[in-house]
């Protein structure tokens, strides 16, 4: 599993600000420092909250948290049933190496298993080669015929505002 001592546990609410730490060493590795603007504020609502958004589990070594996982329910109409999306896997740039996104991965599986989904995915950044490789190293495969697609800030706005 790991070479050091990690527990992979289910995030609390007290966990907000690492996860929003996470979140900010994440976006500067993936050069996108510029789009993060949640707060603790938001995290503890969206994530904490009466209607959780998503689930976060928490990498706890002896050096205290290390990394996280973002993760919701996905639905597929052909297969007529849920799977499981991963939005954010981090591991702090010191702990790379040592077995730790493997375990997350791992429990992130046996969890999508466990709760009846029949899929588990995720998207990675076109030019993070290495990511590419450790996916690939447990089995995982690229989905190179569909694309992306998005709509938000104003084009969101515009495209709700037809629906009034």
């Amino acid at each position: 599993m790991t070479d050091i001592s990690c527990t992979i546990r289910t995030a609390a609410a007290s966990d907000a600000p690492v996860i929003l730490r996470f979140i900010r060493e994440l976006a500067a590795y993936e050069r996108l420092d510029d789009e993060v603007v949640a707060t603790e504020q938001d995290l503890m609502r969206t994530l904490f909250g009466e209607q959780p958004a998503a689930e976060v589990m928490i990498a706890d070594t002896d050096v205290g948290p290390v990394g996280f996982a973002l993760f919701f329910p996905s639905y597929s109409t052909f297969r007529g049933r849920p799977g499981l999306y991963l939005e954010d896997l981090y591991v702090s740039a010191e702990m790379r190496g040592r077995g730790i996104g493997e375990a997350m991965l791992r429990r992130l599986a046996a969890l999508a298993v466990a709760r009846g989904y029949d899929r588990f995915e995720w998207s990675v950044l076109d030019w993070n080669e290495s990511a590419h490789r450790f996916y690939r190293g447990l089995g995982a495969r690229s989905m190179d015929d569909w694309t992306v697609w998005r709509v938000d800030g104003e084009s969101l706005h515009a495209l709700a505002a037809e629906e009034q």
